[in-house]
């Protein structure tokens, strides 16, 4: 068991400061408190007919009794850190983490909802015998030929992290802006995937805290603008706690995965983040058909609106450094290509429009309408894009009845196994695999040639264990 630091009682809010003991984690197996043996009630008094009850009305042994509030971490066990700002400090936290012993707790705070780049702005790391350290990534950062902001690269700090496990709460979320400075983990931990895995109904971090620990942790902060300069003590205060108790989390959720046969499913998760964390994932095409209300937009041309005022407000907002809503919403967008006639008239009629930061910019919306309609029908693009995946399972009956009926009784008995090893269905088989097989079986339909062909897609190896012979029995059916 990694030593995870110091007690997590240290920062409670309360009059009295708990003992080490009420921070241990509940009992795994049922992951709740034993109740406490309650003593007999005494009789309640008669009474008078004055005060009878109402008909009707709740006696007192029908009112639930108040849970006990939940304790609140106000402050990290070590108080709240100096945010490194230069590369003395940064120097200082390398050879402190060197020193250090066990995994590593990691998080990154970005500014999702109000800048364009997806980059952290803040690193909180935690290490046994080092203890929790804020990297403000901004102030290594340099702007770039263009004006834009060049991401710094902590090649030192990732390299005195290399040897050690890299615990992360939901990793998806945050590798990508890691790599972008730099931090490439070897090895990975993900809590939240590990608790899925395990089949919490809830795995948010501080549901897991509160559920395991006993205790609540802020999170009126996991929101905000971390772009925002100087980051106030509160906000570090969050930030400090989001890595507080990761690293005793980790322990108590390897042990249930241990405890429940599920520690080979969970390395080799935990192995295909690590090796994707580098990866600039493919462009996407098209991405302005994912605005949203765009599927109120039934012609080709206002498709054609959509696109191009799409393309102007993404490049305003990479210009600016502003999350595309901020500029102009989706909404707005959508609006103006379904009008007849989109043009300055029309723009001046959508309010959204007339927000400051998007009538700055009315001369570029009303040169992006114009430039499609002076389209041919041939130059406008197609109501719908040509894939080789299946079609939505909704429109499945209608194409191919067989496939559907075959899609149905897989979903069943995918459901089932999911059901009898406590474990989300998605996270036995991503759906996207089991639509592929399907929609269009492997020819002839062996045990071998399901599990190559969810091998190919992508599947673990345990997942394609665990459903190989769920979808041979479905296609033997057929």
């Amino acid at each position: 068991m990694y030593d995870g630091g110091a007690s997590p009682a240290a920062g409670r809010s309360g009059p009295d400061a708990l003992s080490a003991a009420h921070a241990e984690p509940k009992h795994p197996e049922t992951l709740t408190e034993a109740p406490a043996s309650p003593e007999a009630p005494e009789p309640p008094s008669p009474l008078p007919d004055s005060v009878a009850p109402e008909s009707g009305s709740p006696s007192s042994a029908e009112i639930a009794e108040p849970e006990a509030e939940v304790e609140l971490l106000t402050e990290p066990s070590d108080g709240v850190p100096d945010i490194v700002l230069d590369e003395v400090a940064l120097a200082e936290v390398v050879a402190a983490l060197r020193a250090g012993s066990g995994p590593l707790a990691i998080d990154a705070e970005r500014a999702h909802g109000f800048r364009y780049s997806q980059r952290a702005y803040l690193i909180q790391v935690r290490r046994a015998g080092s203890g929790t350290h804020l990297i403000d990534p901004l102030a290594f950062s340099t702007p770039g030929a263009d004006g834009r902001i060049e991401p710094p690269n902590f090649a030192d700090l990732n390299a005195a992290l290399a040897d050690c496990e890299w615990i992360i709460h939901a990793a998806s979320q945050d590798l990508a802006c890691l790599a972008e400075i730099g931090l490439l983990p070897q090895r990975v931990f993900d809590t939240e995937l590990a608790a899925r895995l395990l089949g919490y109904p809830r795995v948010a971090l501080g549901t897991m805290i509160e559920e395991l620990f006993g205790v609540r942790l802020l999170k009126e902060h996991s929101a905000s603008d971390w772009s925002t300069r100087p980051l106030p003590r509160e906000w570090l205060t969050y930030a400090a706690l989001d890595v507080e108790l990761l690293i005793p989390l980790r322990d108590q959720l390897a042990d249930q995965l241990v405890a429940a046969g599920k520690w080979e499913w969970a390395e080799q998760e935990f192995a295909a983040l690590a090796a994707g964390a580098g990866r600039t994932p493919e462009p996407r095409v098209d991405p302005w058909r994912r605005t949203s209300g765009i599927h109120r937009v039934r012609t080709r041309r206002g498709l054609g609106y959509v696109a191009a005022l799409w393309r102007a407000r993404d490049e305003i907002a990479r210009r600016l450094d502003r999350a595309p809503g901020k500029i102009l919403p989706d909404a707005a967008i959508t609006e103006l290509a379904q009008h007849g006639t989109p043009g300055r008239t029309a723009i001046r009629q959508i309010a959204s429009f007339s927000r400051r930061q998007a009538r700055r910019y009315e001369t570029t919306w009303v040169d992006a309408v114009t430039a499609v309609d002076q389209l041919t029908e041939r130059e406008l693009p197609p109501l719908h894009l040509p894939h080789d995946g299946p079609p939505q399972p909704r429109l499945w009956a209608a194409k191919d009845p067989v496939a559907a009926a075959r899609l149905a009784k897989i979903r069943a008995s995918l459901t089932g196994r999911a059901a009898e090893l406590d474990l989300p269905m998605e996270n036995l088989l991503t759906p996207e695999f089991v639509r592929r097989l399907a929609w269009r079986p492997p020819t002839p339909a062996t045990a071998e040639s399901i599990d190559a062909f969810l091998a190919e897609l992508g599947a673990r190896p345990w997942q394609r264990e665990l459903t190989v012979d769920l979808f041979l029995a479905a296609l033997a059916s057929d």
